[in-house]
């Protein structure tokens, strides 16, 4: 029995080092296609689209990245708030004072058009967007000075319909929590290297991602406007799933952005990640399932107390910290160039353990916590849960 244990163990180890070669193996085939990617000279007319709510940790900073570009083309930046009396209004204000030359807008967004009070600023907004050309992103995104030129450039193609990129999770606060280095460990060492094997399984990426959404006004009325995925909780996803599905290529940039780690309490990790795990499993029902393999370190420990601590189970064990380590230096560190990753290696045994209760857990619900109220999650869409008295 103990070996029969110890076996299955260890097939879920082999699996997830499996996991580790293919993301290795995606990750390459990223890299190669956009060395040999030429970047023609095209700088459209652009407006970058941020919905506000609230203040974040280095606010003024994302803005004006978005103020210093080194693009030839005209931009528009263009802010969406749905109470005026918002923190973050003051800082739009300060942005338009120290950049006047700056085609800087505010718009006030005071309706709710459904579940997801982001995508009713964003449907408010796009009317007021000069430019044929849309790029979405969070308020406190902060981006490189070649940003936009990188992001629009593979539009030069007219197959392209959407383009994404990855990001970076910042904790360079002083203190930063344990929960926060995990925040950030995860999107380095888990769902990045997710995101390379799935671009090279599935032939390209068929979604987007939320720290940066480009697209085309045309587009979004092809798909049947913002207003179509405003009951969504992944609105980044079931735009760049509409955007594939409308026949358009959805192209992952290998632009790199930064947002900003919120100092977790345990709790807070907790809700946040439960929410994540149930929106994977409602969007991505299949990979969602495989999620437990991708995690090798814990079960080829668990093979090591199951086999009663052999030799044969040692090797695994150092097998399967070699491939995680190696995942995640290459795509944390190479492609991502998150420092944070060295820092925080030590923690991969511990975070993955965790995300396997996150994933049992997940699957008892379909209940999620979000902006302070309690939804159903059914088919990608928030339903408001009435509380009987």
């Amino acid at each position: 029995m103990a070996l029969g244990i110890a076996i299955f163990f260890a097939l879920l180890t082999l699996a997830g080092i499996a996991f580790c070669l293919m993301s290795l193996w995606g990750t390459r085939d990223f890299v190669r296609t956009w060395r040999k990617t030429q970047r023609p000279d095209f700088a459209p007319g652009v407006t970058v689209m941020k919905p506000l709510k609230g203040m974040d940790p280095h606010l003024y900073a994302a803005f004006a990245s978005h103020c210093t570009q080194q693009y030839e083309g005209p931009v528009q930046l263009l802010f969406g708030v749905s109470d005026m009396a918002d923190p973050a209004v003051a800082e739009v204000h300060r942005l338009q004072a120290e950049f006047p030359q700056m085609d800087i807008l505010l718009v006030h967004t005071p309706q709710r058009l459904g579940t997801s009070g982001k995508v009713s600023n964003l449907a408010q907004m796009l009317p007021h967007a000069a430019h044929e050309y849309i790029v979405i992103n969070d308020a406190d995104i902060l981006v490189s000075p070649r940003y936009l030129a990188r992001v629009l450039s593979p539009f030069d193609d007219a197959r392209t319909g959407m383009v994404t990129c990855a990001y970076r999770a910042l904790t360079t606060q002083r203190g930063a929590t344990v929960w926060a280095k995990l925040e950030a460990l995860g999107i380095a060492c888990d769902f990045v290297p997710g995101l390379m094997v799935a671009r090279r399984m599935e032939k390209g990426i068929h979604f987007g991602l939320g720290a940066t959404l480009a697209t085309r006004k045309r587009i979004l009325t092809e798909i049947g406007g913002l207003e179509a995925i405003v009951e969504y909780l992944a609105d980044d996803y079931e735009l760049g799933l509409r955007i594939s599905q409308a026949g358009y290529q959805v192209v992952l940039s290998d632009e790199v952005v930064d947002t900003s780690a919120p100092q977790y309490t345990a709790r807070d990790y907790w809700s946040h990640q439960i929410r994540w795990y149930r929106t994977v499993r409602d969007a991505r029902p299949g990979g969602y399932f495989g999620l437990p393999t991708t995690y090798c370190v814990p079960w080829a420990l668990a093979t090591v107390i199951a086999s009663g601590f052999d030799l044969w189970a040692f090797s695994l064990l150092s097998m399967a910290l070699l491939a995680r380590m190696a995942m995640c230096l290459t795509v944390g560190v190479g492609v991502l160039r998150d420092g944070q990753v060295l820092r925080d290696l030590w923690l991969i045994p511990f975070k993955d353990s965790v995300c396997l209760l996150l994933w049992l857990f997940g699957l008892t619900d379909d209940t999620i916590e979000w902006r302070g109220e309690t939804f159903k999650l059914n088919k990608g869409k928030l339903v408001k849960t009435v509380v009987s008295s």
